[in-house]
C-alpha cells in the first residue's frame, strides 16, 4: 500500500478508484483508517447476505443514472466530515482500459468542496475476476495519490468539469509508476 498518507485524518474527502473486482471495497474498507462510506449500485442492496451489508456502508445509485437524491447525500455525509468511496467509472471495468469518468464524481466534488483522492487498485482482478467463485492468490496493490482541491480562483462548475475531466488520468498515473 502506498501513499496512504494522502488521505487527510479529518474532514469530508473522496476516495476515487478504478474498480476491477469484487474485491475492491472491502480491500479499501480495510485499508482505510476511517470508516467509509461507498457509493454502490442498487441491485447490490437485494443480494443476499451481502446485501446486508451494504445496506449499512454504501449509497444507493441507480445504473446509468444518477438520482438528484444519491448526490445530496453524498453531500450531505461529506460536509458532515465523512469519507465516500466513488468508482468514477460507474462500476467493475471488465477490460482493463480506463473509460472517462461519470458525471456523478464532478457534481459530488463541486458540491461538497471536499478534496478527491485518487486510488489505483491493482491485482484484485487476478485474485478474484469477475464471474469466479474463489479466491486466488495474487500479489495486490493499492496506491493512493496526492489530492485535488479546488483551486483559490475556480468555481465550483469548473472544479466540476476538472475533476470529471482528470480524475481518470489521475488513477491511471499511479498505476504506471
Amino acid at each position: 500500500m502506498y501513499g496512504l498518507g494522502f488521505i487527510p485524518e479529518k474532514g469530508g474527502v473522496i476516495i476515487a478508484a478504478n474498480h476491477v473486482s469484487f474485491l475492491d471495497p472491502p480491500l479499501l474498507w480495510i485499508a482505510l483508517k476511517r470508516r467509509a462510506t461507498f457509493i454502490a449500485k442498487r441491485y447490490l442492496f437485494s443480494v443476499p447476505i451481502i446485501g446486508n451489508i451494504v445496506k449499512l456502508y454504501s449509497i444507493p445509485v441507480d445504473a446509468g443514472r444518477t438520482r438528484p437524491s444519491t448526490i445530496k447525500e453524498a453531500v450531505k455525509r461529506l460536509k458532515m466530515g465523512e469519507l465516500v468511496v466513488i468508482f468514477p467509472e460507474g462500476g467493475i471495468n471488465l477490460n482493463g482500459s480506463f473509460i472517462d469518468a461519470k458525471r456523478g464524481i464532478g457534481l459530488i466534488a463541486a458540491m461538497s468542496g471536499v478534496p478527491i483522492v485518487p486510488a489505483f487498485i491493482d491485482g484484485t482482478q487476478r485474485a478474484l475476476p469477475v464471474g469466479s467463485k474463489f479466491l486466488r492468490p495474487a500479489k495486490i496493490e493499492l496506491h493512493f495519490g496526492h489530492p485535488l482541491k479546488l483551486k483559490e480562483n475556480e468555481d465550483a462548475k469548473e472544479f466540476e468539469e476538472r475533476i470529471c475531466r482528470d480524475i481518470m488520468g489521475k488513477i491511471t498515473m499511479l498505476g504506471n509508476r
